[in-house]
């Protein structure tokens, strides 16, 4: 196995920070509003978050469009949708801060929700596109020869997005219980 560089290793080797009752709950109902939201949306679409996270996808196409290949360009968006929340979340690893990167854990799955959402239009391309360009996931699903499962490809991405963001407020939940049990946090 490869060494991870040292200032990497030494952050790891860090303990995490204690998670305080304060702290899982403020988090938790932070996140049972936003699941609620997401379960209940029409349209499915989280206007303040959902706008960032079109922000972040819309950049991610030029970006990733330097290098020349016209598939990661397109691909591009939905890359930099889900970079961009795995940065933070990663961050927050590295600091040790479980609330942090449970919130930014769930902001990738969110994403995922979102991701879905655009996946499943490919064939009836019905969403509003930015711009009215060419729709992302048509195009993808169209080269990759698989066009016709799109609804079941969101399927897929948007129970992995439920089961992520489910699986960062259960880890958030243990780390308060192992914080608890060593006394670290009320």
């Amino acid at each position: 196995m490869i060494p991870l560089p040292e200032p990497l290793q030494a952050a790891l080797d860090e303990p995490w920070r204690p998670v305080g009752t304060a702290g899982l709950v403020a988090v938790s109902v932070g996140l049972g509003l936003l699941f609620l939201v997401a379960l209940t949306a029409d349209s499915g679409w989280i206007p303040l978050l959902d706008g960032v996270n079109l922000l972040f996808h819309e950049a991610g196409h030029p970006l990733f469009g330097i290098f020349g290949w016209e598939t990661l360009a397109i691909l591009g968006g939905t890359l930099m949708q889900l970079l961009v929340p795995g940065v933070v979340a990663a961050s927050f690893w590295l600091r040790r801060d479980a609330c942090g990167a449970a919130v930014a854990g769930v902001w990738v799955g969110e994403n995922l929700l979102n991701i879905a959402r655009y996946v499943a239009d490919a064939r009836a391309q019905a969403l509003p596109l930015v711009g009215g360009g060419e729709h992302d996931w048509t195009a993808l699903l169209t080269q990759w020869g698989c066009l016709a499962q799109d609804l079941r490809i969101a399927q897929v991405i948007r129970a992995l997005g439920w089961l992520g963001m489910l699986a960062c407020w259960a880890w958030l939940a243990w780390r308060w219980h192992v914080s608890r049990r060593d006394g670290l946090a009320q």
